[in-house]
């Protein structure tokens, strides 16, 4: 019997490999193949494993679970749960975007700056996005690099990308050089971007780096919506 399952927390090879040889070495698989990218594994057994028994076998970071293939029979409650879900992952997301974005409205609240407003928010987010990037600096260039084309090529971008984003900050919220600043913000966003909106029209179930390793984060549109938010903010202000 072979069967698919996907597979949640991998964020690089050696998180691979260490699925790999867990599930091979539970009684009655026959073979076991862990894709990093597609975060699935193929398991071939010659007696039924429950999910249970699997899951057991690994790590608790790492989460594994059947792979539902969508189709004209999908029910609306599935979706509807599969949403839900996705909502529950991204919470930690909206959650700092709404503080950054209250923030930024206290800071220039009285009187109303709309031009300070857009320099706090872009300040504030590269800093707290830069926070959790720094809390694991070995995993976030391995989960980085699954999307961002510049680090698969210049791997050593994925190390540096974190430091960028602290100085890139600090120098938003200090007013320093901020047409440079700018500049470089659409640069190494639109080059994000890029493969962000590859690994969505392919529909790659990988980890989002946003937030680096420390929350589990799935690759989903809000990502793309929050790059975006930055690159229109950046837009506008190197248009004034």
């Amino acid at each position: 019997m072979k069967h698919t399952y996907t597979v949640t927390g991998m964020t690089c090879n050696g998180c691979r490999a260490s699925v790999e040889n867990k599930l091979n070495a539970l009684y009655g698989v026959t073979k076991a193949s862990v894709d990093l990218e597609k975060a699935e594994a193929i398991i071939e057994m010659n007696q039924h494993i429950s999910l249970k028994e699997m899951q057991n076998a690994l790590p608790e970071k790492y989460a594994i679970s059947e792979k539902n293939e969508s189709n004209v029979f999908t029910t609306s409650s599935t979706q509807v749960e599969v949403e839900k879900s996705e909502f529950k992952q991204l919470f930690p997301l909206f959650l700092i975007f709404g503080y950054i974005t209250v923030a930024s409205v206290l800071l220039n609240n009285n009187p109303w700056d709309t031009t300070g407003f857009m320099l706090d928010f872009m300040g504030l987010f590269y800093i707290v996005f830069s926070f959790f990037k720094l809390l694991d600096l070995k995993g976030f260039p391995e989960s980085f690099k699954m999307y961002d084309p510049l680090a698969k090529v210049i791997p050593v971008y994925g190390w540096v990308y974190p430091f960028i984003e602290l100085a890139l900050g600090v120098m938003f919220l200090m007013r320093i050089e901020i047409p440079l600043v700018l500049i470089v913000t659409l640069v190494i966003l639109g080059i994000t971007t890029i493969g962000v909106t590859k690994t969505l029209l392919n529909k790659k179930s990988i980890q989002c780096a946003c937030l680096g390793t420390a929350l589990k984060l799935p690759m989903t549109k809000a990502t793309f919506i929050e790059n975006s938010i930055m690159i229109v903010m950046a837009i506008i202000m190197l248009l004034k």
